[in-house]
């Protein structure tokens, strides 16, 4: 499967974006998906993640009750909705499809190419 993240850009602290990752050549329902996030000189670490059929999330503990991640299987799309933007979230983002929804990235076989987000203070 093919994934392309998009939605990121430049926002105010306190501010919110929407990414999306829309799949090509295969379904989303097939896979549990997964966003994470990356800076540089760090490792790219786990955000939030879905199950196939949306029944299950998990978050990292540093985006609960900010971060709300959902999805379109009839429109191949997984969203994750990002709200009171902090500067430390500034990262590349990138979404995941892969065996399951925990925060290991050895779970995920497939990565979108990723999108900046910039949380100005």
């Amino acid at each position: 499967v093919q994934l392309q993240a998009s939605g990121g850009g430049l926002v105010q602290t306190g501010g919110s974006l929407r990414l999306s990752c829309a799949a090509s050549t295969r379904p989303t329902r097939l896979y549990n998906m997964g966003w994470f996030r990356q800076v540089p000189g760090k490792e790219r670490e786990f955000a939030a993640a879905i199950s196939w059929n949306g029944s299950s999330t998990n978050y990292a503990d540093f985006v609960k009750g900010r971060f709300t991640i959902s999805r379109d299987n009839a429109k191949n799309t997984v969203y994750l909705q990002m709200n009171s933007l902090k500067p430390e979230d500034t990262a590349v983002y990138y979404c995941a499809a892969g065996r399951s929804w925990g925060p290991s990235r050895d779970e995920y076989d497939y990565w979108g190419q990723g999108t900046q987000v910039t949380v100005s203070s």
